[in-house]
């Protein structure tokens, strides 16, 4: 997420920044800051821009660029930032986007949070700043419940130099002479987004964060850039096993089987394929089949086919004959009786 904050001084755009920083985690960008760091740090471009300083010269535009650009290159920049302060004008604005251009990170909103005039001056002239913890009241719209104490350390309110109403009035002209024009330059590239800045600070958070997901949401700067990976696919949950002999009234024999273990399942299934080839082998042995035993001896009677007559003639004479040694000749039996009952003829005149 790369943006720029529009504002008049007191409309609050500030403390939108810090807002924004805390949600999205990027770094604020204050070229206010910017400056007394280097120049406390003593860079290059802090010695040149504290001798602009002390010659009562405005910091030049390449001095304010190359601190941005310096600050853009650490690794917390990486996934957007927000720049507060800066451009103040048209020809900043322009030279901002070729740096940016440059380096690959084109601004993708200006955020105009915009105030009445009139709720400026009170914002400005009403603000108190605590000298011990920074905290901020305002005396028209967040006073402490002590007056000139802070809240949260009791430490000592004051009002800074500049927040008197000739010099506010004089800073809201310059604006609007100014910085004014950066609404139409920045709308021009379709990148201007305005949100009203009166009333609660959370509610006008949530719109500054309503706008960005429109205007923003869909580009990848929001989140960190991660390699794509194919889309995993759902897993469905495993249903519970059934406790053992729950709502076995209501089930048929078949539907109990299906409510078994899935290991029971699988192990009755394996068995029923291995039972069932022996039990058919067993049934073909012991069951011969259909008209088997009538055609083996009807095999046994009949002479094989193409039997030679000669063969043929051959059995019926052997049959024949044991027919004939068994059955006596008609008559046989009779005159073999006769002949043992009637005595010889020789000799039976003499016995008289």
């Amino acid at each position: 997420m790369r943006i720029v904050l529009l504002g008049a001084p007191g409309s609050g755009k500030g403390t939108q920044s810090k807002l924004l920083v805390e949600k999205y985690k990027i770094p604020q960008i204050s070229t206010g800051d910017l400056l007394r760091a280097a120049v406390a740090a003593g860079t290059e471009l802090g010695r040149r821009a504290k001798a602009a300083m002390d010659a009562g010269q405005l910091v030049t535009d390449d001095i304010v660029l190359g601190m941005i650009q310096d600050r853009l290159s650490r690794p917390d920049a990486k996934n957007g930032f927000i720049l507060d302060g800066f451009p103040r004008n048209n020809p900043q604005a322009q030279a901002l986007d070729s740096l940016l251009a440059r380096i690959g990170q084109p601004l993708q909103l200006a955020l105009l949070v915009d105030v009445n005039t009139e709720i400026l001056i009170k914002r400005l002239t009403g603000r108190r700043t605590c000298v011990q913890c920074g905290q901020m009241y305002n005396v028209y719209f967040q006073a402490s419940r002590v007056a000139g104490r802070c809240d949260k350390c009791g430490g000592e309110l004051q009002q800074r130099s500049d927040d008197n109403e000739q010099t506010i009035r004089k800073r809201l002209d310059v604006y609007e002479h100014q910085t004014a024009p950066l609404i139409t330059y920045y709308r021009s590239q379709n990148k201007l987004r305005t949100v009203p800045g009166e009333g609660d600070v959370e509610e006008i958070f949530k719109k500054v964060v309503g706008i960005i997901e429109d205007h923003i949401h869909p580009l990848s700067s929001l989140r960190p850039a991660l390699a794509p990976t194919a889309p995993a696919k759902p897993k469905i949950p495993a249903k519970p096993p059934m406790p053992a002999g729950a709502g076995a009234d209501r089930l048929s024999p078949k539907s109990a089987v299906v409510q078994k273990p899935a290991g029971e399942r699988e192990a009755a299934v394996a068995a029923s394929v291995k039972v069932a080839p022996q039990k058919t082998a067993a049934k073909k042995k012991a069951a011969p089949k259909k008209g088997a035993v009538k055609k083996a001896v009807n095999k046994k009677a009949a002479p094989k086919k193409g039997a030679s007559p000669k063969a043929s003639a051959k059995k019926a004479t052997a049959k024949k004959a044991v027919s004939k040694k068994a059955a006596p000749k008609k008559g046989a039996v009779k005159k073999a009786v006769n002949k043992k009952a009637a005595p010889k003829k020789k000799g039976g005149a003499g016995l008289r």
